[in-house]
């Protein structure tokens, strides 16, 4: 179970503000300093002018073209010499003319609306249970992200993104590691995405729905640790293994009793042809997280919302369950099909729980997309995972160009009734609609209906919901 640290998420947010603050600081300096000596540093021909004018060899007016001259001449010259080029492709980059340094700069935001309306007996019940409404409408940021990423003398990665949405600032992919390592790949040290489930790994920027699908609840996210991933045979096979320490948002965990994780995955790509515009994915992820059974902080907790971030009450909760170990598997397949789209996960959770006596908890689900105008999906076989979506035609209404439209279908269900605990079943439909303005902006339309039952203390019944999100990314 995940520390938390809520009383003093203001204390750090202000700290890296500051932090922040200084290093902009520190770069401007440098960058005036080195401004100031370059100005002071006079060119050859500068000062064969100044020798000229001196011996009244050149007239004041020839003094004053040929030192225009050579002005212009020099920033070209400096211009084709600088250190950085700087470029834009998905966010700002930068890279050094010898190639050893390498930065991304970018982020994203997502901004959720919506409207949350559940059968009455339902709603009444959740929020005694859970302190949380769950009918009603709002709005949020779903999502405010910053990031700088980059390369170091073609062998040494990093990265550092935080997420400010909430009124919080937490880290989210935030480490440094090892690339191009023979028969390894790649070596990442810091907080990172244990590799788990197709669906989580697919950048938020990237999924088809809003929300991902309810069994997400089991999927273990980012955690501190150690991952080492790879792709090989031209790219149609990934594996990727590691170790993590289970860690607040902050990346941080101290205890003195077991509570860690040993999680890995491998993809292949048994058909894959036109660049990905045909392809069928099969993965398969595995997780074993050691726990005490002994030590309530090491407990598990399995619960998800109905799809929608817009309510924190959870409609699912099996509440905290001491155990030994667990065990998550998780089969994926994927198939695209030009415009043509499906995607499928199962989850099972086997948990040694004596008190709970043993309970096995599951969820499933698949969906299909298709795009209108004719794109199809695009997948990264570097990681096994799905990208960014590039319209035929962005949105110009003047030159006839309207972005790419996407239909898509899923459904979802998560099972947490099992034995000596009563979590419920919940099982969710959701019908979604997204619109591609350009690579980088998306608005995106869902509606889920999401039906409930067997939790203890709550009445059955069903939730509507309407969402939309607005969102870019750069």
């Amino acid at each position: 179970m995940r520390r938390c640290k809520d009383g003093i998420r203001g204390l750090g947010y202000n700290s890296l503000m500051i932090k922040i603050s200084w290093v902009t600081a520190l770069f401007l300096w440098v960058g005036l300093l080195a401004g100031q000596a370059a100005a002071r540093e006079m060119s050859v021909s500068e000062e064969i002018l100044e020798i000229l004018r001196e011996k009244d060899q050149i007239t004041e007016e020839q003094y004053q073209q040929m030192k225009a001259k050579a002005a212009e001449e020099k920033v070209q010259k400096e211009g084709s010499e600088t250190d950085f080029k700087v470029y834009w492709k998905n966010g700002l980059r930068l890279e050094s003319n010898d190639g050893n340094f390498k930065y991304r700069i970018g982020g994203r935001i997502q901004l959720d609306w919506g409207s949350i309306d559940p059968d009455g007996d339902l709603n009444r019940d959740l929020e005694a249970v859970e302190g949380d409404p769950l009918k009603g409408s709002g709005v949020e940021f779903r999502r405010a992200r910053f990031f700088i990423s980059g390369t170091l003398y073609d062998s040494v990665i990093f990265k550092a993104e935080y997420d400010f949405a909430q009124g919080e600032t937490e880290f989210k992919s935030v480490y440094l590691g090892l690339k191009k390592i023979p028969y390894i790949g790649r070596i990442l040290v810091g907080h990172i995405k244990e590799p788990f489930s197709l669906e989580e790994l697919t950048s938020s920027k990237y999924i088809t729905f809003m929300e991902r699908a309810l069994p997400n609840a089991f999927v273990p996210g980012f955690n501190t640790g150690i991952l080492l991933q790879n792709a090989v045979l031209n790219e149609r096979l990934t594996w990727a293994a590691g170790v993590f320490q289970e860690a607040d948002d902050f990346g941080d965990s101290f205890n003195d009793f077991s509570d860690y994780n040993i999680t890995a995955r491998l993809t292949g790509l048994p058909w894959y042809v036109d660049d990905g515009t045909r392809l069928i994915h099969l993965g398969l992820s595995y997780s074993h997280q050691v726990r005490d059974e002994k030590q309530i902080d090491a407990s598990v907790r399995y619960r998800s919302r109905p799809e929608t971030h817009l309510t924190d009450a959870r409609i699912v909760d099996t509440s905290d369950i001491l155990v030994d170990d667990v065990n998550l598997i998780n089969p994926e397949l994927a198939l695209v099909y030009g415009p043509f789209s499906l995607q499928g996960e199962y989850f099972q959770a086997l948990l040694a729980a004596d008190a709970a006596d043993d309970p096995d908890f599951r969820g499933y689900y698949v969906y299909g997309s298709f795009f209108l105008t004719g794109e199809h999906r695009a997948y990264d076989p570097s990681d096994g995972s799905f990208d960014r979506i590039v319209p035929k035609q962005n949105f110009h209404p003047t030159q006839g160009g309207w972005g790419a439209w996407e239909l898509g279908l899923r459904y979802s269900t998560l099972d947490l009734t099992e034995k000596n605990v009563a979590g419920g079943k919940a099982v969710d439909w959701t019908i979604g609609l997204n619109w591609y303005l350009n690579p980088q902006v998306r608005v995106m339309f869902n509606y889920v209906h999401s039906d409930l039952k067997d939790r203890a203390n709550v009445a059955d019944g069903d939730i509507n919901i309407f969402q939309s999100r607005f969102q870019i990314d750069f």
